[in-house]
């Protein structure tokens, strides 16, 4: 039987941010830089970033890609190392969860407290 990854084991994969937020990047190699985020893997606790942590990838040719050769794309960085972009400041803010009087629950800003969603 294979064994299975402690990260599939853990069972609060809530994420901060989700797909569409504007993110900067807090720590590593690409600190500072601030990007889109393209999808959420909450499973891995990790994020995909537009632009940021490009590597590069050796391909063989293929229908898509009838060259082949090295392409660079992003590959996604842990959820721990990005902040979310404070709407109204652009600056990186905590994320909080608040309650509507409609009874919708919403993403806040820690900084502002504007609303995210």
């Amino acid at each position: 039987m294979p064994r299975l990854k402690k990260v599939l084991e853990s069972h609060n994969n809530k994420l901060h941010v989700k797909k569409d937020d504007n993110v900067i990047v807090i720590t590593g190699k690409d600190k500072g830089k601030k990007g889109r985020v393209i999808a959420a893997y909450p499973r891995e606790n990790r994020v995909l970033i537009e632009g940021v942590n490009m590597v590069k990838k050796h391909s063989r040719p293929s229908q898509q890609n009838p060259q082949g050769g090295i392409i660079e794309q992003e590959a996604p960085i842990h959820v721990s190392n990005v902040m979310l972009v404070d709407p109204k400041s652009g600056n990186p803010t905590r994320v909080g969860y608040k309650v509507l009087d409609n009874g919708k629950k919403v993403r806040i800003a820690r900084k502002s407290g504007e609303v995210i969603d």
